[in-house]
């Protein structure tokens, strides 16, 4: 798995030195940002049925995030 880098520290996979700790990592275009995805994202399946162009990373967003509690 390649190395994966947040900053967002009130992510329950967030670790030590910025390292994203979840099994799978879900990026999505802005476009479906709203989805309905009624779930725990890290090991789990996505819907991977659509492809979708960004046209620059400001117009992508991480669907892997879950709130550390």
């Amino acid at each position: 798995m390649p190395e994966v880098k947040c900053a967002v520290s009130n992510c329950a996979y967030w670790g030590q030195g910025n390292n994203c700790r979840a099994d799978i990592i879900m990026i999505e275009v802005d476009e479906h940002a709203d989805a309905d995805l009624s779930s725990e994202f890290a090991g789990e399946e996505f819907d991977t049925r659509h492809k979708d162009q960004a046209a620059d990373r400001a117009n992508t967003c991480c669907h892997t995030f879950k709130e550390k509690k």
